[in-house]
């Protein structure tokens, strides 16, 4: 019976030790930004959008997982004035054409695979849905005491937003739209 207890006691610390190594950071949503930019044949925009939650995932301070949620209607220009088409673009991206905010609110992102590179930095493979669509993305993302970061580009019309593409329609000209927008992820937790 002795025996018994001391394996059972044995058994608690153990499984007290694996959970204690496990630890979620959840992020500052007021301090983390994502900022973009869109290109076109005849200049760029740039923009930010706001995170409404996320997290990443460690055990034995080694990153192990994460995932997030954009708040789609977030969206804001941030190359223009008031004057210069500021709304007016804003509501183009919230438009179907683009993001369909209407409909699709929030864009995820949930780790599938975190593979360490070199000392903070992982690779990570991600499922990334955008209007609905569920897409796998890869990324290097640097690691620190209380942040992360990320640059990463994504291919719009894998997820449906073909406007002025010209990969898709021809005869744009200068109007044609780069398939590719890029993204650049501050986290702080």
């Amino acid at each position: 019976m002795k025996n018994l207890k001391s394996i059972a006691l044995a058994l608690v610390v153990a499984l007290g030790t694996i959970t204690a190594s496990a630890q979620d950071k959840k992020i500052n949503t007021a301090k983390s930004e994502i900022e973009w930019v869109g290109k076109k044949v005849t200049g760029e925009h740039s923009g930010t959008l706001d995170f409404k939650d996320g997290v990443l995932k460690f055990k034995n301070n080694k990153l192990t997982g994460g995932s997030f949620t954009v708040n789609m209607n977030s969206i804001e220009v941030t190359d223009l004035k008031a004057d210069e088409g500021k709304e007016k673009l804003e509501g183009h991206l919230k438009a179907a054409d683009f993001f369909g905010t209407d409909k699709y609110g929030t864009s995820t992102l949930v780790f599938t695979s975190v593979k360490p590179k070199s000392g903070n930095v992982y690779t990570v493979t991600a499922d990334l849905t955008i209007k609905g669509i569920t897409k796998p993305v890869t990324f290097d993302l640097t690691v620190n005491k209380n942040s992360a970061t990320t640059s990463f580009k994504v291919d719009r019309t894998k997820y449906g937003i073909e406007y002025n593409s010209g990969s898709i329609f021809d005869g744009l000209g200068d109007r044609v739209i780069y398939d590719d927008f890029e993204l650049t992820v501050n986290l702080q937790f």
